[in-house]
């Protein structure tokens, strides 16, 4: 799964140019979500005291989800780390995130004028666009593409610089790769590292309920070793063989 955000300030574009990108996407037969940060403290999509599901959460339940005959809602009394709500999208191509800062992935920022621009600044920005974009071809060294006028270079643009996200581990937990995710992430989006480098992606995959389950090298090493040691004594065992096993 690929995932950039979209930030800028109001009415600068953000939706418009998201809008663009995801039909461009999807005519080039991918799979496309997206994730709406709402930037006011008070929203609630089901603050109305009388109605069935906000008596559930009242009541204390976890969990509520609303089906209706042509949506299903499931709503949360929390707010989701940006990484959980990802876990959702699994199987998607691309998901594209509107106005979230909180998770390092590349960013493309729309704005009126220059001065809007380095408000929402980061080193993970790899393209300028909305209204600000019009008529220009670069900003501070970063194109500047228009989604109304040119949406194929601009998805052109995404194909070629977002990578599938990095699992998000710190130097602390992992940095076999030499660095964090975080840093590792920037190099990509410069040409310096390819995605491929991530140690965390190199030998064993875990899924629960078919959702991946990120692992650090040093816990794939235990994992690995402990299936080998048990499995390696059985008949029908060789050297190099693909190992599988699915506990229901």
């Amino acid at each position: 799964m690929k995932v950039f955000s979209v930030c800028g300030i109001t009415q600068s574009g953000k939706t418009t140019t998201i809008e663009q990108i995801i039909r461009e996407l999807c005519a080039r037969g991918k799979k496309a979500g997206s994730v709406k940060e709402i930037h006011f403290e008070a929203f609630a999509i089901d603050n109305e005291p009388s109605s069935n599901t906000f008596r559930h959460r009242r009541a204390g339940s976890q969990l509520v989800t609303a089906r209706g005959y042509n949506e299903t809602d499931v709503l949360f009394p929390a707010k989701l780390d940006m990484r959980k709500i990802l876990s959702f999208y699994d199987g998607f191509d691309y998901v594209v995130l509107e106005g979230v800062n909180d998770i390092p992935v590349p960013t493309i920022v729309t704005a009126h004028a220059p001065e809007d621009i380095e408000q929402k600044w980061s080193d993970f920005v790899f393209c300028v666009s909305g209204r600000f974009s019009e008529g220009l071809t670069e900003y501070k060294g970063v194109p500047a593409i228009s989604a109304l006028s040119d949406a194929v270079s601009l998805v052109n643009l995404i194909e070629r610089k977002v990578c599938d996200l990095l699992p998000g581990f710190d130097s602390k937990c992992c940095g076999a790769c030499g660095c964090d995710c975080r840093e590792l992430g920037l190099k990509i989006l410069r040409g310096e590292a390819k995605r491929s480098d991530c140690a965390a992606d190199r030998g064993v995959e875990l899924s629960v309920d078919g959702r991946r389950i990120d692992m650090v090298p040093f816990v794939q090493n235990i994992l690995r070793r402990t299936v080998l040691g048990v499995v390696g004594e059985l008949d029908g065992y060789r050297e190099g063989a693909e190992i599988k096993i699915e506990f229901r």
